[in-house]
């Protein structure tokens, strides 16, 4: 339990910075400098102003200064930057694996937020959590999948961390270059780009962080969940069929919940393949 309330408030502060950079990046300001600042009226903001869930709740929800209403995507980042890092030490303990998650639950925070609100993924978050990802996996073993069939084929026996960087860079790779032909052929189609660049190296990342089957799993997921909410949107009239999509958030959003039900998906799934 203590593990898991340090966690929650290392969450916290995590969170309170995730939103610094919700905010600036898509802007291209940096995150360092200047201090924190209310985004309506530009004061600066009180360092007990600046206590993540706290402040917000004891200043209700409104700017000291200008009396304006703070945006609830602050306090919610905060909130569910906590609550990851406390699943995340719940489920996997304290370790290499719950700080690699760790990481990759913070970079899919910035990128679901800034798409939903600016259809943004900024290559600094995805592009560096590409290296990462690729880097941490000599360390921390992936699941089998894309790296284990080529060296079937080849008929190579490599060590474990052979393979496992063999499984970040080829899921990296082909997944994102998967994706990326269906929003060339959609737009060959069409004549709507249906896909960024941006949402192929989210794709990309997260092959890096997590392998291909869990990658798979998401894109499968994303899909599903964004034509079924898209559909729904333009029944009820709130948006047209060539609208576009945040498909990012909808992206990173499902492979922030994979990392806690994806084992037992996969796993339900093999069962039932294998019968």
């Amino acid at each position: 339990m203590p593990a898991i309330l340090c966690a929650w408030g290392l969450g916290l502060l995590v969170g309170s910075f995730l939103n610094v950079c919700i905010h600036r990046w898509p802007a291209g300001e940096s995150v360092v400098a200047p201090r924190s600042r209310c985004p309506q009226c530009a004061s600066p903001i009180r360092w007990f102003d600046n206590i993540p869930l706290a402040s917000f709740a004891a200043l209700r929800g409104r700017c000291r200064d200008c009396q304006k209403r703070i945006p609830w995507r602050y306090p919610l980042v905060e909130f569910v930057s906590a609550a990851a890092y406390a699943l995340i030490v719940g489920i996997f303990g304290i370790g290499p694996e719950a700080a690699k998650l760790a990481i990759f639950a913070s970079l899919l925070l910035i990128l679901f937020c800034t798409d939903l609100s600016h259809l943004v993924l900024p290559d600094r978050v995805t592009l560096t959590g590409l290296g990462i990802g690729v880097a941490l996996s000599w360390f921390i073993p992936l699941r089998s999948g894309l790296g284990d069939v080529a060296y079937l084929l080849a008929g190579i026996a490599v060590p474990e961390a052979v393979r496992s960087v063999t499984e970040s860079v080829l899921s990296a790779a082909l997944l994102g270059g998967m994706l990326f032909l269906v929003g060339e052929v959609f737009y060959r189609l069409k004549g709507v780009e249906g896909l960024g660049l941006g949402d192929v190296k989210l794709v990309a990342m997260i092959g890096a962080f997590r392998g291909s089957s869990e990658t798979l799993l998401v894109i499968l997921g994303a899909s599903l969940l964004a034509s079924a909410c898209g559909t729904a949107a333009v029944l009820a009239g709130r948006k047209g069929w060539r609208d576009p999509l945040p498909f990012g958030s909808y992206i990173a959003g499902v492979a922030l919940v994979s990392v806690f039900f994806a084992d037992d998906v996969l796993k339900l799934y093999w069962e039932l393949v294998l019968k």
